[in-house]
């Protein structure tokens, strides 16, 4: 029998798209190393090993991306960015707006987090193949 693979692209541009993404991430792992913030582009990307929750394969871990664009400025916490190898554990995504401007939150086991700030939200999780 011939199995089709998908590969899933959410687009998130509000607090309920952020939510689905969050949901589909939660419990993912992440290398300090795979986290990059172009700033000259205004784009965030993170490399995350999630679990599969869409059961569309037996693989338990899918292989994402994070793309966040238009992104104005970063701030991390309890987060060594020396230490490359460091694998941190992502819990959730939360979408905040103060004032005219959106933080999206990344929040990870032991206190450590990632804030973007941005004038809009867009959020995209885009899998990738596992080989």
């Amino acid at each position: 029998m011939n199995e089709k693979k998908y590969l899933a692209k959410i687009i998130a541009r509000d607090s309920n798209g952020i939510e689905v993404i969050s949901a589909c991430c939660s419990n993912g792992n992440v290398k300090v190393d795979d986290i990059k913030f172009l700033k000259k582009n205004k784009l965030f990307l993170l490399s995350i090993e999630r679990p599969n929750r869409e059961k569309d394969t037996n693989q338990k871990i899918k292989r994402s991306m994070v793309n966040c664009q238009f992104i104005d400025d970063v701030k991390s916490k309890n987060i060594d960015q020396n230490n490359k190898n460091t694998i941190l554990e992502l819990i959730a995504i939360n979408l905040f707006k103060v004032e005219e401007k959106f933080e999206i939150t990344f929040l990870f086991k032991n206190n450590a987090f990632i804030t973007l700030f941005s004038e809009i939200c867009e959020v995209t999780l885009e899998d990738h193949e596992n080989k």
